[in-house]
């Protein structure tokens, strides 16, 4: 596998921001071949974290995106800040900010990456149970956010639908119900 790695030759920002970075390498192939340019998008790691409530709720979030241009429905989510010890306090951070809730049961499902082939972060999913609301939301300047509160079943419906799409979060559920034991596979 080693013998399929690029050889980094040069690199340089296209873009340089808070929330993204664009960088253009020069890279090499193994055979001698010239790669130029190979935009990498620099991102900070991510958390997602499907919550359910003591009644098997499952918390959603309802907000606008502007790549899309629509309002979605997601997973309460969000970048690790400089100011998080770990994913883990990123995850009960952004729970908290976004939907009010938390809960003293987090479990990291897994860790996923959000397309290998452009992008250099990776997402840290997680899976709180018996999360209860104990505060308001505290968003940012950017952010209206509607909380949704759903059986798994009507979020298995939204996700048929194609009205809860976001690949990541579809994938940390998954990974979740997978730890729940809730899978069936036939």
């Amino acid at each position: 596998m080693d013998s399929f790695n690029w050889n980094l030759l040069n690199s340089k920002y296209v873009v340089k921001d808070r929330w993204i970075s664009v960088r253009a390498d020069t890279c090499q192939m193994p055979d001698g071949k010239i790669v130029e340019p190979y935009y990498v998008l620099e991102y900070p790691t991510w958390v997602n974290v499907v919550a359910f409530t003591k009644n098997q709720e499952v918390v959603l979030v309802k907000q606008y995106r502007h790549g899309l241009q629509k309002i979605v429905l997601e997973l309460p989510s969000g970048a690790v800040e400089a100011e998080d010890l770990s994913p883990v306090a990123a995850a009960k951070r952004e729970l908290l900010e976004e939907t009010g809730y938390t809960s003293d049961n987090f479990i990291e499902t897994t860790i996923l990456s959000p397309n290998p082939a452009t992008h250099n972060n990776l997402t840290h999913c997680f899976l709180a149970t018996d999360v209860e609301k104990i505060a308001d939301l505290n968003l940012d300047d950017t952010e209206q956010i509607d909380v949704l509160l759903l059986p798994l079943q009507k979020v298995i419906e939204l996700i048929e639908s194609g009205t809860l799409l976001q690949t990541l979060h579809i994938s940390s559920l998954f990974f979740a119900l997978k730890k729940l034991g809730k899978l069936q596979f036939n």
